[in-house]
This record gives structure tokens, C-alpha cells and sequence, in this order.
């Protein structure tokens, strides 16, 4: 095969292969996961009970009573961050873990959403902390645990939607250091 041939040729599958790149469109950035899975401290407030944070008379924040984790695996929309000092005390993010059994609420009651929620531990007692949670309302059905069986309908509860706890589900079912469990709903609906 003489030189001009093979170059020829090589320049053919050169222009070929840029025209079929060209056509596919710009490269596309990596694709981030919606959560990131860590082991860390953090507050979990599945199950906080909150109250009302009134600006100008507007409820617009929830302060919640969670329990604090030490050193364990959860789930947020963002990295763990080590605990941090700060004036008021200890600062740490309120995270996910995975629950077992929860009712399911239907009602357009106000709840708080705490996930990724600023949070001081309490300096009297480690093993609780104080979360900063926002107001949701109207958002569809929600979810409370056993434990809190009248946060539907009394009090305030820190919650989550049930299509937030099936993406986060989801989620958990592609990693290997935290699974999800299979749930238990008491429940299909709760006004």
C-alpha cells in the first residue's frame, strides 16, 4: 500500500470519527448524584417534635429537638461536613437514615423539612441538638413514624414528603454503605 493510500485513508477515519463527535453534540458534564452517602456526626430528626420560629409574626422556620449521631452512616442532599465550632456551640447538618415503618399523612397541615437543616448541639446534653428546619405545606402526602402516631393531626413533626423518601429510596438502592429497608406503612392514607 504506497504512503499517499494510508494517508488518505487515515485522514477519511480521522474526518469521520470528528463528524460522528460533531453530530453527538457538546460533551456532557458527569451526571451528580441527587444525595451523597457518609459517615459523619449528624442530627437525625426523623422524629423531632418542633416549634414555631415567628418573625414579624409569621411562622417562617421550625426549631426542631433531634437526636445527635455519632461517627454513623447517612444520607443527604450534600457531603458531610466535620463538626465546627461556632459562638452559640457544636454546628452540624441534620442528615437521613433510613426508616423502617411510617404513616402516611394526607392533610395540608404544616410540617418542617430538616434535611441538610443547621443544627447545634445541645452543650448539657451531647447526644441532642437544636435543628433550624424550613416550612412546608401543600407539598402532597408526608410521613411520620409510629412513634409520633398524632403528628398528623397535633404538633408540629419534622417530615418529608412520600415522593421525597421513594427518591431518596431510590437512591439508597444503588450504594453499598447504607441500604434502605423494605417499609411498613401503617397506613395508605391519614387526613
Amino acid at each position: 500500500m504506497s504512503l499517499k493510500k494510508t494517508l488518505s485513508t487515515a485522514l477519511l477515519m480521522v474526518a469521520s470519527c470528528s463528524m460522528t463527535a460533531l453530530a453527538q453534540g457538546p460533551a456532557k458534564a458527569p451526571v451528580k448524584a441527587p444525595f451523597q452517602v457518609c459517615k459523619s456526626t449528624y442530627a437525625l430528626c426523623t422524629s423531632a417534635r418542633c416549634e414555631e420560629i415567628k418573625i414579624l409574626d409569621t411562622t417562617l422556620l421550625f426549631s426542631c429537638g433531634c437526636d445527635v449521631k455519632t461517627d454513623e452512616w447517612s444520607v443527604g442532599a450534600h457531603p458531610c461536613e466535620p463538626v465546627k465550632e461556632v459562638p452559640e456551640g457544636q454546628l452540624i447538618r441534620s442528615r437521613y437514615h433510613p426508616i423502617k415503618t411510617y404513616i402516611r399523612c394526607s392533610n395540608n397541615r404544616p410540617w418542617a423539612m430538616c434535611l441538610d437543616s443547621p443544627c447545634i448541639i445541645d452543650k448539657n446534653d451531647k447526644t441532642k441538638a437544636k435543628c433550624t428546619c424550613s416550612l412546608v405545606q401543600n407539598q402532597g402526602d408526608y410521613l411520620v413514624l409510629p412513634e409520633d402516631s398524632d403528628g398528623c393531626t397535633n404538633g408540629i413533626v419534622s417530615s418529608a414528603t412520600i415522593d421525597d423518601l421513594d427518591a431518596i429510596t431510590d437512591f439508597l438502592e444503588t450504594q453499598d454503605k447504607l441500604l434502605p429497608h423494605d417499609f411498613t406503612v401503617i397506613n395508605t392514607k391519614q387526613k
